[in-house]
C-alpha cells in the first residue's frame, strides 16, 4: 500500500462512525503493514514501528496486536544453530529458516567468521562451513560457556 493510499485508508476509516458510540472507529482488523524505503512499515492509522502488523509481512511471529515476537537468542546464535545442524546450506535456505534476509545472513555469516566462530571452505559452486565448537561464547555473562555448550543446549546433542 503506497502513502496516498494509506493516508485515504486512515482518513475513511476515521470518516466511519464507531459502534460503541465512542467517537473513535473500532478496530476489527488490522490494515498491512507499508513498508518505506528505509524498511519502516506504518501501519493503517499512520504509525511507525518496526514489527510488521501482520504475520504474512516477514514472516515473523506477531502479537494479535501485531507487535514482534521475540525471542531469547539472537540471529545470529539461530544462523549458527542452523549451520550446526547442517553445514553444507545455502545462505538464500538459511535465510528461509532463520526468516532474515539473504543480506543479513551474510553479514552475520562474515561477522562469526570473524569472530572464529565459522570458518567457511570453498566446495566448486558451493560452501562449506565449519563451527568451530571450543570458542567461548562471546558475552560476559556466558563467556565461561562455549559454542558447543549453546549447539547442546539448543539441539540437544
Amino acid at each position: 500500500m503506497t502513502s496516498p493510499e494509506l493516508s485515504r485508508t486512515a482518513a475513511l476509516a476515521a470518516s466511519q462512525p464507531a459502534a460503541t458510540g465512542g467517537g473513535l472507529p473500532e478496530r476489527t482488523a488490522v490494515q498491512p503493514a507499508a513498508r518505506s524505503p528505509r524498511g519502516i512499515q506504518a501501519t493503517a492509522t499512520g504509525s511507525s514501528v518496526d514489527a510488521p502488523c501482520s504475520p504474512s509481512d516477514s514472516g515473523k511471529p506477531t502479537t494479535a496486536e501485531g507487535a514482534t515476537v521475540w525471542t531469547f537468542l539472537s540471529n545470529h546464535a539461530h544462523v549458527l544453530m542452523v549451520l550446526a545442524a547442517d553445514p553444507e546450506l545455502r545462505l538464500r535456505d538459511i535465510a528461509e529458516r532463520v526468516r532474515i534476509t539473504e543480506r543479513a545472513v551474510q553479514k552475520i555469516v562474515s561477522e562469526l567468521e570473524a569472530a572464529g566462530v565459522l570458518s567457511r571452505e570453498r566446495d566448486g559452486r558451493r560452501n562449506r562451513y565449519e563451527v568451530h565448537h571450543n570458542r567461548p561464547l562471546r558475552h560476559p555473562v556466558e563467556s565461561h560457556r562455549t559454542v558447543a555448550d549453546l549447539i547442546r543446549m539448543v539441539h540437544g546433542e
